[in-house]
């Protein structure tokens, strides 16, 4: 993704009017965190699953050096189940595969249709199942699929909710959200990865500026734009007196946002979190955040607190990626 953070800028003097800011999701994208975390420091990139988690970790570790934010997401634990086996539709590519739901293993099942991929050299794959991956190996490539790859790309039936645990940034030259050392994130995590899997949703936005302000030094930097969206999400989607930040990071980060927003005369922030097209996974909900595929929201900042009006979802025109 872009956003690389250019020269930070420094605050200069008020801005000379009003700025009213709207943010849209440009790119969107979902990791598997427990993957990341879980496996082994250098997956071997012989085998297919491990070609799989390295090319995950180096996505997730390129996003480290850019300025994008993160929602730490709880999905319902999923895993294939390994004591039954897979089965083909008569005359077709449609394959059935056994899973097991939730922390209880509740058995279920999932059907998804194939496509022959170009390169094939077999009409029908060959079919090998591990708890987490699906290996489909078509003579001349072998595709690999996590459970909850199929459950996002095919109508599986399978609808649950995407949970927002805690919104961060990704901008860590240390990387220690890829390299699963981020202690908020690790306390979320640990609080609920017997029920859940874990996954990191990262996205760029976009962030149209209004104003009728024309000298371009008054335009705020990315780093700026990341901050304010930043600390809106944190006021949208997480409870306030959650254990995962102490007083002194919040005391810092409404410093922060008091003194941004009072530099960049920021009237309201206007956050859509919806997009064209969007999957079941970003029907995200939180504690403070009911269910829905699109939230849609004004923020302004009183004192560097964010103060949160959800819009109804019919209020903007749904925006499309831009990539």
């Amino acid at each position: 993704m872009p956003g690389e953070d250019a020269t930070t800028k420094p605050l200069m003097p008020r801005s000379s009017a009003p700025q009213v800011w709207t943010a849209t999701v440009a790119e969107t994208k979902f990791y598997w965190y427990d993957l990341l975390v879980e496996g082994s420091p250098l997956p071997d990139f012989r085998d297919p699953v491990g070609r799989y988690l390295r090319r995950m970790q180096f996505a997730i570790d390129g996003t480290m050096e850019k300025r994008l934010l993160y929602f730490l997401v709880a999905r319902p634990r999923v895993r294939f189940d390994l004591q039954r086996s897979v089965s083909w539709g008569f005359f077709s590519l449609k394959l059935t595969i056994p899973v097991l739901i939730g922390p209880e293993e509740r058995k279920s099942s999932i059907t998804i249709e194939l496509d022959v991929p170009f390169e094939a050299t077999y009409k029908k794959p060959v079919v090998q199942v591990q708890d987490k991956f699906l290996l489909l190996n078509w003579g001349a490539l072998v595709e690999t699929f996590s459970i909850h790859d199929l459950i996002q790309r095919f109508d599986t039936g399978l609808a649950f909710p995407s949970t927002v645990l805690y919104v961060g940034q990704t901008h860590d030259p240390a990387g220690k959200l890829a390299k699963g050392q981020h202690s908020p994130v690790n306390r979320a995590r640990n609080a609920g990865m017997l029920d859940s899997d874990m996954f990191l949703l990262i996205q760029r936005f976009d962030v149209a500026v209004d104003t009728t302000a024309i000298d371009l030094s008054e335009e705020a930097s990315l780093r700026t734009h990341v901050d304010m969206l930043e600390g809106a999400l944190i006021g949208y989607f997480e409870d306030p007196a959650s254990r995962l930040r102490n007083e002194i990071e919040r005391g810092n980060r409404r410093d922060h946002l008091a003194e941004l927003h009072h530099t960049y005369f920021l009237q309201k922030l206007t956050v859509d979190l919806g997009f064209q097209g969007a999957d079941a996974f970003h029907e995200l909900e939180s504690t403070q955040a009911g269910r829905s595929r699109r939230h849609l929201f004004d923020c302004t900042f009183d004192a560097g607190r964010p103060v949160i009006r959800r819009l109804g979802e019919n209020d903007r025109s749904l925006p499309a990626l831009r990539g």
